[in-house]
């Protein structure tokens, strides 16, 4: 049975679960690293089955009009299960029962399809924004 649960997972679990992603092939980032940026998150949820962290996501708000989510993580035995799903749905449906007007994410090439499904639309190529990579 999957439990969800608005916890922060353990710093062991979570790094386990973080590195099935590759992200820290290039982040390179510490247990430690990792547990303090998902502690300060504005909502986290975490899925179990049994005693297993299988899946996480997570949003970082000013808790009054915009929010990103990000770190969607599912292990790689539970993709395709509706997993993602559901963590999604239920980080959106936090946001909204706190009155938040705007989500933005980034997310891989290949996997805006699955966050369309939600109401996420691509940004324009000619948006206004930018970014920086720091660990470059």
């Amino acid at each position: 049975m999957k439990n969800f649960l608005d916890q922060i997972p353990s710093s062991a679990d979570f790094f386990e679960l973080f590195q099935t992603t590759g992200w820290n092939d290039h982040l390179d980032l510490s247990e430690e690293q990792l547990h303090q940026a998902i502690s300060n998150s504005w909502y986290t949820l975490s899925v179990y089955e049994d005693k297993q962290l299988i899946g996480f996501g997570r949003i970082i708000s000013d808790g009054v009009h915009q929010a990103f989510l990000c770190d969607l993580i599912v292990s790689p035995d539970y993709r395709q299960k509706g997993i993602g799903t559901e963590i999604v749905k239920r980080l959106v449906n936090h946001c909204k029962a706190n009155g938040l007007k705007w989500i933005q994410l980034s997310c891989a090439k290949g996997k805006q399809p699955f966050y369309e499904r939600f109401g996420f639309k691509a940004r324009p190529t000619d948006a206004p924004g930018m970014q920086i990579f720091l660990y470059e």
